[in-house]
């Protein structure tokens, strides 16, 4: 299988580009679908970038997450899925069994020794989510009086209700915290429920 530099590119620039263009990054050819790889523990972009060695295409969706620990808050970029990552393959012409002894790789998901495959639109409706950082974004078609959970800043895993939304991507939302408290934040930090 011939794998174009293009092709490679699994988050960042190209994917970004991709999603703004409206393109796909990953085309599926004949026979191709997407697949899971379960991967070691922490080893999500290692894995991702031993199995573009082997030519094989793969896409790890990354988003914005908030950390708590000891009383101080962290941004990072988590994996959506930590321990798995989507590889594009035809199982009936690729070595497929070499992934499961890729760096970083545990085993790819199978069921009665053949590779499961992932139902068509999962993966895809993941890469249409992916904004201009090439990170994955789940606030995309909000609506006010909506439920919603704070996924990102001091108010992660927080439940409320979309109060208003404008135009430059903040919104208010009524948390449900000490009664009812109304709180501006970016947009990109809610999820909806």
């Amino acid at each position: 299988m011939v794998v174009s530099a293009k092709d490679r590119q699994s988050a960042g620039v190209g994917l970004a580009h991709a999603a703004q263009s409206g393109d796909s990054l990953f085309p599926l050819r004949d026979g191709e679908r997407w697949f899971v790889a379960q991967t070691l523990c922490l080893r999500e972009k290692l894995a991702r970038l031993h199995l573009g060695a082997q030519g094989f295409r793969s896409f790890l969706p990354r988003f914005h997450k908030t950390v708590r620990h000891a009383r101080s808050l962290r941004e990072v970029i988590a994996p959506v899925f930590p321990g798995y990552i989507f590889v594009v393959l035809n199982p009936e012409r690729d070595r497929w069994r070499s992934i499961n002894g890729t760096f970083g790789v545990a085993r790819l998901v199978s069921a009665h020794q053949r590779p499961t495959p992932v139902p068509t639109g999962v993966v895809e409706a993941l890469l249409a989510s992916v904004d201009e950082l090439g990170l994955v974004r789940f606030d995309r078609g909000l609506k006010p009086g909506q439920p919603v959970r704070v996924v990102a800043g001091p108010f992660a895993q927080v439940l409320g209700v979309l109060q208003r939304l404008d135009a430059n991507g903040r919104v208010q939302v009524l948390l449900n915290i000490m009664g009812r408290a109304a709180v501006l934040m970016d947009q990109a930090h809610l999820t909806a429920v």
